[in-house]
């Protein structure tokens, strides 16, 4: 029988406990609970996400901060019919649900910000210097990039998407499934050039 306070200590990988991903400002603000409905697949979830996406960007960037990670169906549910910036439930692109699969195996994401790249962000560092270093170096699915601290949502699914979105001019999206990269390897190896090296488990799926 998991209790929640068993749940928010589960180690999901060597930087991550669940804990991390179980506030939601919506369920605190409303008085709901965030609490998953089948736990061992959110464990199962959160642990490939932070596994294979979030440890290598902390590991190579410093810390990583997150906005928003997990949130059950009802709370989901709710900010969806509330206009709280919620996908639907049976989106194929909600990632906060990481119990729950809608026509597929279940995914996990988060809203996470890098402080690293905060810092060069808001003195003029392109967006898409980011998002094409993790496209080359991490098996992420789905990318997108919102104005504020340059925070984005990342995404673990088993066959992943590899898109890239975001509301940062230029808005739009920057890479379609299936698409080949709008700019050549050697370009956006120049654009990252003076990023850290890669530290943690190199995964296939990127293009480096």
């Amino acid at each position: 029988m998991w209790s929640l306070e068993t749940l928010g200590r589960v180690r999901l990988s060597r930087h991550f406990y669940m804990r991390e991903f179980l506030y939601s400002e919506i369920a605190n603000f409303y008085g709901m609970q965030n609490i998953p409905d089948d736990p061992d697949l959110a464990v199962e979830t959160g642990t490939r996400f932070c596994t294979e996406l979030l440890d290598p960007l902390e590991e190579t960037f410093g810390r990583v901060a997150v906005r928003s990670g997990y949130r059950s169906r009802a709370v989901n549910r709710f900010g969806n019919e509330n206009r709280l910036n919620c996908a639907r439930n049976d989106n194929p692109m909600e990632c906060h649900i990481w119990d729950w699969a809608s026509g597929e195996a279940a995914v996990a994401g988060a809203s996470i910000v890098i402080p690293w790249f905060v810092d060069r962000y808001e003195v003029g560092r392109d967006w898409r210097d980011l998002a094409w270093w993790i496209h080359d170096h991490l098996p992420y699915s789905e990318m997108w990039f919102f104005p504020k601290l340059c925070a984005f949502n990342l995404v673990w699914r088993p066959a992943p998407w590899r898109t890239i979105s975001s509301y940062v001019a230029p808005k739009g999206m920057l890479l379609r499934a299936g698409a080949e990269p709008c700019e050549p390897l050697e370009a956006r190896r120049a654009r990252y050039a003076d990023f850290p090296p890669l530290r943690g488990v190199a995964s296939a799926g990127g293009d480096a």
